[in-house]
């Protein structure tokens, strides 16, 4: 059994070592463009937190009707869901910057088969190909 794990391993190292790399003047704009959507994700970030009704200390002197109480809830749900999800897509944008630098973008981390070009042009922060994708959204 270990040396069915052993043998495993090797074959995907020799997959992965056999994938070809993006050059260099390829991913260049690719960074760049990946280090402008994580300032603008930043920053959405940042302006939607300023759009949290619990951020106004005003609220708590105040005795509000139940409608404005339920609106202040909702509106502090909406917002905390944003930031939820900008925070998820700034991890995988650094990520993506990481695999960049490392000479490991645009393969997949379960296969380690390289990744659509057509998938890193619609969706450039992706670490899995669409094949698994699906199996993981599953």
């Amino acid at each position: 059994m270990k040396k069915e794990k052993g043998k495993n391993k090797q074959n995907l190292s020799l997959k992965k070592s056999s994938v070809p790399k993006f050059p260099a003047n390829v991913l260049s704009p690719v960074a760049q463009f990946l280090q402008a959507r994580l300032r603008l994700t930043e920053k959405r970030k940042k302006d939607i937190s300023k759009e949290d009704p619990f951020k106004d200390t005003s609220r708590v002197d105040d005795n509000a009707a139940p409608d404005i109480e339920a609106d202040e809830q909702f509106g502090h749900a909406r917002t905390s869901a944003i930031k939820t999800e900008l925070s998820k897509r700034a991890v995988q944008i650094r990520k993506a910057l990481t695999r960049i630098k490392i000479g490991r973008y645009g393969i997949c981390d379960e296969c380690g088969q390289m990744i659509d070009t057509d998938r890193l042009i619609a969706y450039p922060e992706a670490t899995l190909c669409a094949k698994d994708a699906a199996k993981r959204e599953k």
